[in-house]
């Protein structure tokens, strides 16, 4: 009992006794510092997007990413590369401190406080101001992030001749066969080669033969006596047939990386 106020009875104790009004301050209360979610704030995010994606689709449109043929496990001379979004963790594995007995700090502990740092980032400058001037902490903990990983990105990058690489591992295009089933060393292919190199030299328990730097006479050698984990004795002809072979197998490489 309130002098005044008369007699207030609450028979749930989740219900304040308090009335409070549920309609939001006006806008105007607050000029400049707000505005209306649909349709201003809305549309200003979809202008935003749409010229990210538009950017985004022409610069794919000018510079298409270069694909690369089949995996083979067994060429050890390949080395693989990530795609260009995870280049700068690549990069930062290549540094001592995050390689060797060090990895763990290179593939969790370094990544783990970057990305909680960002995570945690709002919470730890929280003040009410939007501008980047009043935000210094998630502001600069962001800054030395993008340049972190714009700067170890171009360094990795930097260093792969990326058309060069291309080049050597253009894939066949499906449906369009390179091999000459009419060549005379097709059929010597066939009986020899075909199982462990493939159909069209694309390789599968060998290594491929297409872009083979091997000179003719390096080829026939190594069909008598073998190479690495080849061995030897896999050819069973004449040495004319050894011939036409070594010729079948150029000539189809550079046909396939035309």
């Amino acid at each position: 009992m309130h002098k005044g106020k008369g007699m207030k009875f609450v028979g749930d104790s989740r219900i304040s006794a308090e009335k409070t009004s549920k309609i939001p301050k006006d806008y105007s209360e607050y000029p400049g510092r707000t505005e209306a979610f649909w349709p201003n704030f809305l549309l200003k995010e979809w202008l935003a997007g749409a010229v990210f994606l538009v950017g985004f689709l022409c610069l794919v449109l000018a510079h298409p990413s270069p694909l690369e043929g089949m995996a083979d496990p067994t060429d050890a001379a390949y080395i693989p590369l990530p795609d260009w979004y995870f280049l700068f963790l690549y990069e930062l594995l290549k540094y001592q401190f995050a390689s060797g007995d060090w990895i763990i700090l290179g593939i969790l502990v370094i990544p783990g406080i970057a990305f909680g740092a960002l995570l945690i980032a709002p919470f730890l400058d929280n003040g009410p101001g939007r501008r980047p001037r009043q935000r210094p902490v998630a502001v600069g903990m962001m800054l030395l992030a993008l340049v972190s990983c714009i700067w170890l990105t171009y360094t990795s990058a930097a260093h792969v001749d990326w058309e060069t690489r291309a080049e050597q591992n253009k894939p066949i295009p499906p449906g369009e066969s390179v091999v000459d089933q009419d060549h005379p060393g097709f059929a010597a292919y066939e009986n020899s080669c075909l199982s462990c190199h493939g159909g069209e030299l694309e390789g599968g328990a060998g290594p491929a033969l297409v872009g083979t730097e091997h000179t003719k006479e390096e080829i026939m050698d190594i069909a008598v006596n073998g190479i690495g984990a080849m061995p030897a004795d896999q050819f069973q002809g004449t040495d004319e047939e050894l011939e036409q072979l070594a010729d079948f197998i150029i000539e189809t490489s550079e046909a396939a990386g035309e």
